[in-house]
């Protein structure tokens, strides 16, 4: 494992997802409702940065590795995941949503992974849509953390809406993905 700044921001990535989560468990002496809510999502925010900011770090550093290309898509969902349970707790996103974006990414992990091991990985590599999947839930995510308003915009609202479009998006890549992966199982 290479030992570099990328890969350090993945790993702290990962260690902060624990306070992600863990912040909603401390009494409400310690800290208000809405000081939790702030807390959790300049976490995740901070978090969400990292991981663009890893990858930037990593091609600009020539310091991309394979295993940084392997735990830094394991860090995100295991971020995603984390905040998806804690949401559904806090009864602020449908479990039904989060059943649909964890499921998804269980999937397609094992897709991905079947497809390299039989010389065709390339057919299921990252493609725009996911990433439009994954911005509309590190967007969503936030604002269903901090569940209240700034000035005149709901942000559970906003966010509620928005995890639906993750949703559909989030079946809508996964299809892409069976898709382009049944070209090379045809052979």
């Amino acid at each position: 494992m290479p030992l570099n700044l990328p890969n350090l921001l993945t790993w702290m990535r990962i260690a902060m997802i624990p306070g992600i989560v863990g912040v909603f468990y401390l009494p409400d002496t310690m800290m208000t409702v809405s000081e939790k809510n702030l807390t959790a999502t300049a976490l995740f925010i901070a978090a969400a940065l990292t991981d663009w900011l890893d990858g930037y770090l990593a091609r600009r550093l020539n310091q991309t590795s394979a295993f940084g290309a392997f735990l830094d898509p394991v860090a995100d969902k295991l971020m995603v995941t984390a905040a998806l349970i804690l949401l559904v707790e806090l009864d602020r996103t449908n479990a039904v949503v989060a059943i649909i974006i964890i499921g998804r990414e269980i999937g397609v992990s094992a897709l991905r992974e079947w497809m390299a091991r039989i010389g065709e990985g390339r057919s299921v590599a990252v493609n725009v849509l996911g990433k439009i999947k994954t911005i509309s839930q590190m967007v969503a995510i936030p604002m269903l953390l901090y569940h209240d308003r700034i000035f005149l915009f709901d942000m559970s609202q906003l966010g509620e809406w928005l995890i639906y479009v993750a949703a559909a998006l989030t079946v809508i890549s996964m299809f892409y993905y069976l898709k382009m992966a049944a070209v090379p199982l045809r052979r």
